[in-house]
């Protein structure tokens, strides 16, 4: 017998999904790393206040921490960090989050041993190990010397008794060092001001000297606008790499001095290169690559014969990979994966096809029929363009709206701008459907996933197209008459906060806004902001201060006067990336004009949330900002 939903108003439907809920499920991974037989990752903990601990799977495929409390490995080259760790023969290398110096813990080591000087703000990341030298090869970030830190290439001794070495410098950034098999010739990326590694990279080799020194040290790839990552030596020692020469992020690799096209599709090996230490393929054998291949936002895994240039499905339901992306040996995979009714874990398949998930985020008490399940759609935008979005409809095992009654809508932008969103299941957005919300995960031009024009998309028109595509995503679902025109909300974080409030400014459709760690003064970004992102606003609005009246007039600090409807900032106060001035002036602003605004600051916390309590507190002061706009009644538990 069918169970029969109960009557209640959208937004106060009670659900199984609560913020404990979210906060105990809410592990997250990255830096996935395989070496012989054993599997290894980080999790990140909100329970252990975002400590971020590497775990390993053994052959029986049990799993335990692999480096003792108070260790966090993490580390904080371009803020985004990725890259911080590696292994060679059980022994792992790591940047430890507190000091960022780099240990070496082993079997017989009671604790993990420095390896690296303290010498001040020099960090380290995406390290590897060069065995014939018995060393390190690392990017280093110098923030000891005056104005802008200093990237470079250095070498590390693996015992830590010598000296460090720079190997090669000169570029504004490095990332993806790769070795061959002899340990011979060293492959690299590199780039400089004002492009980001989505715009303009170029792919260089050198070849080592008997002294560990680089030699005949060239540049092997790298058109104007060519956005070039993971290199990787195949078996045999031919170098492959991910570029978008073609318009998508494609495998290519270098065959006598020609540039071939490994995987000729409309589809994309790769995502936003944010972090260090992913990528998104690896080899099999000499023959075969395994890899991950995004097409209009969803995912899949595949083998590719790289002679016929034919692609073979791995047997999996997950649709998304994870920034982690995936690591490969001749006979594992190892994944950050997930499915539309389960969120993020680590699998493992291996060539016999079988798979084997080594984490979970399963939660106990909710029912799938708790779960919506998202809706790709693409709709009219501005300019006779078309934008993409994922639609998830309210959805709750045992409640249902009135008849009368249409449900509220929030609108979701993501971060980045050059990011995307995905369909695996997000309980951040599953805590609001299951309350009765209607949500629009929008992914506006400019987001990865759907091509390099797709992406260039927002070049220059930052503050305009993405936020044309967040009310035009409200205005289709209006049209189609799936939600109410008078309850719509609009909530993001970072440049999807200033989406938001950008939003906010243009457009009288939204009737609530929230904005977690949101820039509202772009000048103050241009001139307050770490060296990664530094000069990311050139491509994003143009150079600055030759264009400062532009940066102004798309501000929002600036616009406040059109914003209408009542507000809600989150901020942590420990963020580098976006300041937390930036929402203390947005606040000031709103107050002198009167208008309903609240802010939550979180000591501790940088740039995205990572503690249990703040994540709590943060959803709670939203849902109840909500219910205070829209009219309806929370009901516990939240």
């Amino acid at each position: 017998m069918t169970d029969i939903k109960k009557m209640a108003p959208y937004g106060s439907w009670q659900s199984s999904i609560t913020s404990e809920k979210i906060i105990s499920s809410g592990n997250s991974y990255t830096d996935l790393h395989i070496e012989k037989e054993i599997s290894y990752w980080i999790e990140i903990r909100p329970h252990e206040e975002g400590r971020c601990v590497i775990v390993r799977s053994s052959e029986d495929n049990s799993v335990r921490d692999a480096i003792p409390k108070p260790f966090s490995a993490r580390t904080t080259v371009h803020e985004y960090g990725g890259g911080s760790f590696t292994t060679c023969d059980g022994v792992i290398y790591f940047v430890n989050f507190a000091d960022q110096q780099i240990y070496r813990y082993g079997p017989k080591d009671q604790q993990p041993i420095p390896i690296t000087k303290d010498e001040g703000d020099i960090r380290y990341a995406n390290f590897i190990i060069d065995r014939k030298r018995e060393r390190l090869i690392s990017i280093e970030e110098n923030h000891t010397v005056k104005g802008e830190a200093i990237n470079s290439l250095v070498s590390i001794p693996m015992s830590g008794s010598g000296p460090k070495v720079n190997i090669t410098s000169g570029a504004d950034f490095y990332s993806s060092p790769v070795l061959n098999s002899s340990n011979t010739t060293l492959a690299w990326v590199q780039w400089n001001h004002p492009n980001m590694p989505w715009d303009e990279t170029e792919l260089w080799i050198a070849d080592i000297t008997t002294e560990g020194m680089l030699a005949n040290k060239r540049k092997i790839r790298g058109e104007p606008e060519e956005s070039i990552c993971h290199p990787l030596w195949s078996p045999d020692d031919i170098l492959h790499f991910v570029s978008d020469l073609n318009g998508w992020w494609n495998i290519y690799r270098i065959e006598k001095n020609d540039t071939v096209n490994v995987t000729p599709v409309d589809a994309e090996f790769t995502q936003a290169q944010w972090g260090l230490g992913s990528r998104y393929y690896g080899f099999t054998d000499r023959h075969t690559i395994a890899a991950a291949m995004n097409k209009q936002g969803i995912w899949e895994l595949l083998y590719i014969d790289i002679d016929s240039k034919k692609f073979k499905k791995i047997s999996s339901e997950i649709s998304d990979i994870g920034r982690s992306g995936i690591k490969v040996n001749s006979s594992t995979i190892i994944f950050e994966g997930a499915r539309t009714n389960e969120s993020f874990s680590v699998f493992l398949h291996n060539t016999l096809g079988h798979v084997i998930k080594l984490t979970s985020n399963e939660i106990d008490g909710v029912s799938t029929g708790d779960y919506s399940i998202p809706t790709p759609i693409t709709y009219a935008t501005s300019s006779n363009d078309t934008s993409n979005a994922f639609y998830y409809a309210p959805q709750n095992s045992k409640f249902k709206g009135p008849d009368v009654e249409l449900p509220p809508l929030i609108v979701m932008s993501h971060g980045g701008p050059t990011g995307a969103t995905n369909t695996s299941l997000n309980l951040q957005i599953q805590y609001w459907t299951s309350r009765g919300f209607a949500v629009v995960d929008v992914n506006y031009r400019g987001s990865t996933g759907y091509g390099t024009e797709y992406r260039r998309k927002l070049d220059g028109k930052w503050g305009i197209v993405d936020v044309e595509d967040c009310i035009n995503s409200a205005r289709f679902l209006i049209g189609m008459g799936a939600v109410d025109s008078k309850r719509i909300g609009i909530r993001g974080g970072s440049a999807g906060g200033y989406t938001t409030l950008s939003s906010l400014v243009k457009s009288n459709v939204f009737c609530a806004g929230a904005s977690y760690y949101g820039v509202s003064d772009l000048r103050s970004l241009a001139k307050d902001t770490h060296k990664f992102e530094s000069r990311y606003l050139d491509s994003l609005i143009g150079p600055y201060p030759e264009n400062e009246e532009l940066y102004r007039s798309r501000s929002p600090l600036f616009n406040a006067e059109e914003i209408s409807c009542p507000v809600i900032l989150f901020q942590g106060l420990e963020d580098r990336i976006v300041p937390p001035n930036q929402s203390e002036s947005m606040m000031k602003s709103l107050k002198e004009r009167n208008l309903p605004v609240t802010y939550i600051e979180f000591e501790g916390e940088q740039h995205g949330f990572r503690k249990s309590e703040t994540i709590k507190k943060a959803l709670y002061s939203e849902l109840k900002f909500y219910s205070q706009v829209f009219g309806f009644t929370i009901t516990k538990p939240f």
